[in-house]
């Protein structure tokens, strides 16, 4: 790097702090009472989701597990219902594996090295970087979606960030600009003026400290960057959900595969499309002089980041349980697993759901 450059970079943090000391977030509740462990529960909890919606998730799940034993010693299934709602749930089974791990191979001591760090279960090099400077003060470069969306437009980065090329070229740009010293303050600057300012709809663009060296604003192209990658269409998947509900209230449900979509959540059984309420009832044991009445609900649509679902619910009133259930039944209002919001939807109205039937 030449010397103008490295001036450059300097005076980019410099304005970044500058007018993060007078604006930025600092009473989030992982700034309080920092430690690795809060930091990290929050900086897997802030992929792919806003600060504001994470707090109170935050919040309860640090209360109830407060420690790194305490996570890796929790039942899966509460460590489920703590994250229910909040979303991608492979990054709760991801911090469930990773604490176990950290108690086993680092003696129950989050490490503080980046690239350790990056060993970890739903660590990747940005949440180690963030995790590094934010708890211990190491100069780590981040490089989440809200520093990508600096950088491309401040320096007018082309391609789709998701490309190899243009991720290697922000990386470099990001490790050159994160500064020696206040490091901790430094990637937050970064994240809140991604996120606060720099915004992916209407920027706030006249109150941007690095305004005057954006390239992008210069010439009057912001909008272009990040570069979108070509739009295209979203499959649409149909299933059909069978919510049975006995005659106190309580529903049915059944675990997913620990892999895949809601891996490990509860649900109402999920089958395909065309199965009939009779096959459902036989295959579970729910004799036909079980069931006080069936009723069939409108579909839900559901929104995954790479597909659309069309869940169509199947209420099933039934007159007292079966013998057997592979299953378990809860209480919709009061119970102790992790469900989907789907789930927890579909659950909810089975209490109100208008049965045709004796």
């Amino acid at each position: 790097m030449d010397a103008a450059a490295a001036v450059s970079h300097r005076r980019f943090a410099t304005r970044l702090l500058r007018w993060w000391d007078a604006h930025g977030r600092k009473d989030l509740p992982w700034q309080r009472r920092r430690s690795p462990y809060r930091v990290w529960v929050a900086e897997i909890m802030l992929q792919q989701t806003q600060a504001a919606t994470v707090v109170p998730y935050f919040e309860r799940f640090v209360a109830r597990l407060p420690s790194i034993r305490a996570l890796a010693t929790a039942d899966f299934d509460e460590v489920l219902h703590l994250w229910s709602g909040l979303g991608y749930y492979a990054r709760a089974r991801n911090l469930h594996r990773a604490a176990k791990r950290v108690r086993a191979l680092h003696e129950g001591v989050l490490p503080r090295d980046p690239a350790v760090l990056e060993t970890l279960p739903g660590i990747g090099r940005s949440t180690a970087g963030a995790i590094a400077a934010q708890a211990h003060g190491w100069r780590a470069p981040i490089l989440d979606a809200n520093a990508k969306r600096l950088l491309t437009r401040h320096f007018r980065v082309d391609g789709h960030p998701a490309s190899a090329a243009t991720r290697s070229a922000l990386w470099v740009l990001a490790d050159a600009l994160t500064p020696a010293k206040r490091v901790a303050d430094y990637t937050q600057a970064v994240m809140d003026v991604g996120a606060m300012l720099c915004r992916s709809r209407q920027p706030k663009c006249a109150v941007c400290p690095v305004r005057g060296t954006c390239a992008a604003f210069a010439s009057g192209d912001v909008a272009r960057f990040p570069e979108r990658k070509p739009a295209r269409p979203r499959p649409l998947a149909r299933r059909r959900f069978f919510v049975v509900a006995d005659s106190q209230g309580a529903c049915y449900v059944e675990q997913r595969p620990r892999e895949g979509v809601w891996g490990g959540l509860w649900s109402p059984p999920e089958r395909c499309r065309d199965e009939s309420p009779e096959a459902f009832l036989a295959a579970n044991g729910m004799d036909a002089e079980l069931v006080r009445a069936i009723h069939f609900g409108a579909t839900v649509r559901h929104q995954f980041s790479h597909f659309d679902l069309a869940a169509e619910p199947v209420y099933v009133h039934l007159k007292a349980r079966p013998a057997k259930a592979a299953g378990r039944w809860i209480d919709p209002r009061r119970h102790r697993v992790g469900l989907s919001a789907l789930a927890a939807k579909l659950l909810r109205s089975a209490a109100s759901a208008t049965c045709a039937g004796p």
